[in-house]
């Protein structure tokens, strides 16, 4: 199944490592690993940095998505946890 994570962007659900919210980033490991992907072009933001609510790490890219990390989780069935 797909996921659909804003604007015209899908991915498998089978690609999905971790669903991650957006605020999570100020984390100096968050900041640190999402700098090195933009740095190796990595990282695909579907709309503008102030509209970003959650991160999709899939096997190949990270997206910088506008749908919030709950209602993806939702959408694809995945289960919480902290």
């Amino acid at each position: 199944m797909f996921l659909h994570l804003g604007d015209d962007v899908m991915v498998l659900q089978k690609d999905i490592i971790a669903v991650i919210d957006i605020q999570t980033k100020v984390a100096t490991s968050t900041r640190d690993f999402l700098k090195y992907a933009r740095d190796e072009r990595l990282v695909h933001a579907i709309v503008e940095e102030d509209k970003q609510r959650s991160f999709v790490i899939t096997t190949d890219k990270i997206y910088l998505s506008p749908i919030s990390c709950g209602t993806l989780r939702k959408r694809a069935g995945l289960k919480f946890t902290s």
